[in-house]
């Protein structure tokens, strides 16, 4: 049986981690590097840094910065923000990463998937999903630009065109849940669990360890992110693993 990952993100903007309430309202947690090893040493399965302003800001991920985080790590590190072309993901892979993240860039150009996965391995490329609830149209729709741009895509028809295109894994994050520590979005995750193969990170809503319990009891997902409970110590890596094991649920 396949061991359940637990990852923590670092939201990096102005070169500080930051964490917010449904994207917005973002405060202080930290600086990246130092962050980075707590995680490594915690016993975190993977890590995910993510330049939450570098496309709205209309500028590349910085990659001082990911060459330092990846210099502290012996676990995977993938890396989002900005990257918006074949270049920028060789940059950021040659930095230490060992995946890259690809969102708005991925919606504008959707090529740019099928660019990436063939270049360089569909284990290399994530794409993040950033996803509201639609009441018009009753499921749930795509959003870009760190959540600030709706999309045409529902999250579906999103999530399987992506596949196609060669995407190794999907990190869909519930924009509603998101900082709200109410749990993750079971009916997202099982929405998009239906329509692809490939592994899905639940991301938005992790308020403590019982809802890591809950997200892989149900096999609403492969791996699960969380921020703010790490960064503010209000959990650990540790722990959240402790409670998994207690509750049958494999993790390394």
């Amino acid at each position: 049986m396949l061991t359940k990952r637990i990852i923590p993100c670092l939201d990096v903007k102005e070169g500080r981690v930051v964490k917010g309430i449904q994207f917005l309202s973002l405060r202080d947690a930290g600086d990246p590097v130092e962050l980075a090893k707590v995680y490594d040493e915690q016993g975190a399965d993977e890590l995910v840094f993510l330049d939450i302003s570098a496309t709205h800001e209309g500028r590349k991920t910085m990659v001082e910065m990911v060459r330092e985080v990846a210099a502290t790590l012996a676990i995977p590190f993938t890396v989002g923000g900005g990257i918006g072309s074949l270049e920028d993901m060789k940059s950021i892979l040659r930095a230490g990463a060992d995946k890259v993240s690809l969102n708005s860039a991925a919606v504008r150009s959707p090529e740019l998937v099928t660019e990436g996965a063939n270049y360089f391995g569909s284990q290399c490329i994530v794409v993040a999903i950033d996803a509201k609830y639609d009441e018009e149209v009753g499921t749930y729709r795509v959003y870009t630009h760190g959540g600030r741009r709706p999309t045409e895509w529902l999250v579906t028809d999103w999530a399987q065109e992506v596949e196609r295109r060669g995407a190794g894994e999907l990190l869909v994050t519930s924009m509603d849940r998101d900082g709200e520590k109410t749990g993750f979005d079971s009916g997202l995750l099982e929405t998009v669990q239906q329509v692809v193969g490939i592994p899905v990170i639940a991301s938005g809503g992790a308020g403590n360890a019982d809802h890591f319990v809950d997200v892989f009891q149900h096999n609403r997902a492969d791996a699960a992110l969380a921020a703010s409970i790490f960064h503010y110590k209000e959990t650990s890596v540790e722990s959240v693993k402790q409670v998994l094991k207690e509750n049958g649920v494999h993790v390394r």
